[in-house]
């Protein structure tokens, strides 16, 4: 230690290093709110595989879906990474920039005018699902929301309402629930309540597990319901029936995230990129034409 201090040395690390020596982020750190859900799960299967690439080293946080854990690990990564990607936030976009310091950051499904976003076009993914539930004839469809916590959340529900203005439809906006299976049967009950032929959830999750609970209720998928969900996870096609969902590109994504982080720490003054990801319908069985005559819960049923 005296040697050390008399030659002046300083020990690497990430917090204390000197940044003008470095010319990549060469350590990225990769926020998620739950690592147990697929999609997330892709994002950063593909991130990795992307630093890999780049021979950068990605540290994975989940912050279960909790606004105070995020900014709780965000402050602390602070100044201890080289970049930070913050994959669908709960915190508002300017708290998590503040955090963020002079840490370059990528934030993916949140907006911001002050960093580098990438944003998946929900709107026009939503639409294909109202045209191709139209034109099965489906004249009521109820949306089950996500958590209140989630900007796509409120994004979805935009579009959700937007559409049914455009559109001779009657739209019923459920409650929130977890976004889970277990939040998708808790809203089933609700779902076949308000007479709905047709649902779009917030995730494929909770889809599956509104198909779970009406089923349970002695209703038969596409028959009675017809049930979309959105981000085309694995579970869309190991549902029975096969669920029709909006496939979200989140692998893309997580390549994506990486390739701003790098292009970032060598243009840092460069303007803040905004990059938009397209959106897809797959049809799959859990969609069918509108059941004909009485629409209520009680006709439904019998």
């Amino acid at each position: 230690m005296a040697a050390a201090d008399e030659i002046g040395y300083e020990a690497s690390t990430p917090g204390r290093r000197n940044r003008e020596r470095v010319t990549t982020a060469t350590t990225v750190a990769v926020v998620v709110p739950d690592i147990a859900h697929t999609v997330f799960a892709n994002f950063v299967k593909a991130a990795q595989a992307q630093g890999w690439h780049r021979r950068q080293t990605v540290l994975l946080t989940d912050t279960d879906g909790s606004a105070d854990r995020e900014r709780e690990m965000i402050g602390e990564l602070e100044g201890r990474v080289d970049a930070l990607v913050v994959c669908a936030p709960r915190l508002p976009s300017a708290d998590i920039v503040q955090l963020a310091g002079e840490t370059p950051l990528v934030l993916v499904n949140r907006d911001s005018e002050q960093c580098d976003t990438i944003l998946a076009d929900f709107e026009d993914g939503l639409r294909q699902a109202f045209d191709q539930l139209v034109a099965l004839g489906h004249t009521h469809i109820a949306y089950v929301q996500g958590s209140p916590q989630s900007w796509s959340n409120a994004r979805r529900v935009a579009a959700v309402t937007q559409l049914v203005d455009d559109r001779d439809i009657e739209l019923t906006l459920l409650g929130w629930q977890q976004e889970t299976i277990a939040g998708g049967r808790a809203a089933a009950a609700s779902v076949v309540a308000s007479g709905a032929t047709a649902v779009i959830c917030h995730n494929d999750p909770m889809a599956i597990g509104v198909m779970n609970g009406v089923a349970e209720l002695g209703l038969r998928i596409p028959e009675d319901l017809s049930v979309v969900g959105i981000d085309d996870s694995p579970l869309a096609e190991l549902a029975h029936p096969g669920l029709t969902s909006i496939n979200v590109p989140m692998g893309r994504a997580g390549v994506l995230a990486l390739d701003l982080v790098y292009q970032r720490s060598i243009e840092p003054d460069s303007p803040v990129r905004e990059v938009h990801l397209p959106t897809q319908l797959v049809v799959r069985r859990s969609t069918s034409h509108a059941r004909e005559g009485d629409t209520s819960s009680e006709g439904r049923l019998r």
